[in-house]
């Protein structure tokens, strides 16, 4: 896809946004109607922003389809249907460009350029923001929306770019369809990415060894088809659903807690954290107690429950203790939504490296990665490095 090129005079404009996602076409709408002359810059060769860049196996949204959505607009509210409980990443790369073409966002937006430098004189009140592309656009107002994940990090590890197979990173995945089937793979990191991907590769490769540094708080996602019934439900109160997820925190409109983890009776409190556990919310344990985030003890007793959880759904118990948790509280890093990711672990394919204890030492050209220390996999020996 080529450039989308600005108005005329787009060279001095009120406006620059750096990044055509969620938030930059949200202002380039916003911006354009208080009357401000916007241009958006956007590296990609299409808009989307994280929702573009991350395609790779799995990936989807970790909030509701009808809440993880604008809310400018009620007649965007009624028109759009979503078809899943979480969506995943192509309908909501759908979406997006329903929303650009919806209000005619997509002439605000320059693609394939990437802004390399932005400096601010005093004395004009103005910016002066420069590009790859040789373009430089002086603006009064600098809006940078390029995101918290534009970055991807290299693992840097050695050997890597001697690895003769397929080398792929969830954050820059191809835009053509990857195939698995019959290949050894490797998984290199067990974030949310690592949790989405590890469930879809498991049912394609003919052996997938995952590498994890530290484990994640997993929790089922229990993502379904959408009932009609339910969305007409949310649509005749999206008024009012709107209004409270503004005055929310987060975005996330529910009761809050109001006792203590530590004062509710065992039996109390494993009935509120079956109960969170089964909504398949990515807060749904969070909103049992309040102490969870303010006392170590009660935070432990959640911690436990979610160990509890690992450890009867995945079969090896050397495999359900590696995956987890241990090292810090629970949600004190953002937990994962879980489809599938504890059951792939039950599948004979499927082995799991504790990098904590085997560090990886290099890759080779043909996959055998050479690890540090004497502690084996779980079911598997010289795992791949990557795809081949």
């Amino acid at each position: 896809m080529g450039t989308t090129t600005s108005t005329p005079g787009a060279d001095r404009v009120d406006a620059v946004v750096v990044g055509a996602g969620l938030s930059g076409l949200y202002q380039l709408y916003r911006l354009r109607e208080i009357g401000l002359r916007v241009t958006v810059f956007e590296a990609g060769e299409d808009i989307g922003g994280t929702w573009y860049w991350n395609r790779y196996p799995g990936a989807r949204c970790d909030v509701e389809s009808m809440s993880y959505s604008y809310s400018f607009s009620p007649e965007l509210d009624q028109e759009w249907e979503w078809s899943e409980r979480y969506a995943s990443q192509p309908e909501i790369l759908r979406y997006i460009h329903h929303v650009a073409d919806r209000f005619g966002l997509r002439g605000g937006v320059t693609l394939q350029t990437r802004v390399t430098s932005a400096s601010y004189d005093g004395s004009t009140h103005t910016w002066r923001v420069s590009t790859n592309t040789g373009r430089t656009v002086t603006t009064r107002f600098l809006v940078l929306a390029s995101g918290c994940m534009s970055a991807p990090k290299d693992p840097g590890i050695p050997g890597q770019n001697r690895f003769t197979g397929e080398v792929l990173h969830t954050a820059r995945w191809p835009r053509e369809e990857v195939t698995f089937t019959g290949k050894r793979v490797a998984v290199i990191g067990t974030g949310c990415s690592g949790v989405q991907a590890v469930p879809v590769i498991a049912e394609r490769a003919a052996a997938l060894t995952v590498f994890q540094r530290t484990p994640a708080y997993a929790l089922p996602a229990h993502n379904r088809p959408l009932l009609s019934a339910e969305t007409a439900e949310l649509k005749a109160r999206y008024p009012q659903f709107r209004r409270a997820q503004r005055l929310s925190r987060g975005g996330t409109v529910f009761e809050p807690p109001t006792g203590s983890a530590l004062a509710a009776d065992e039996a109390e409190r494993t009935a509120a954290y079956e109960a969170g556990w089964a909504s398949g919310l990515l807060s749904g344990l969070l909103r049992t107690y309040t102490d969870i985030l303010t006392d170590e003890e009660a935070n432990a007793t959640v911690a436990e429950f979610v160990r509890s959880k690992i450890r009867s759904s995945v079969h090896d118990p050397q495999t359900a203790e590696i995956l987890s948790p241990r090292t810090f509280p629970f949600a004190t890093k953002r937990p994962c939504l879980d489809t599938g990711y504890y059951a792939a672990y039950n599948l004979p394919h499927v082995s799991l490296v504790d990098l904590r204890t085997t560090p990886i030492e290099t890759i080779t050209p043909r996959g055998s990665g050479r690890r540090k220390g004497n502690t084996p996999s779980t079911r598997s020996s010289s795992p791949p490095a990557s795809t081949r």
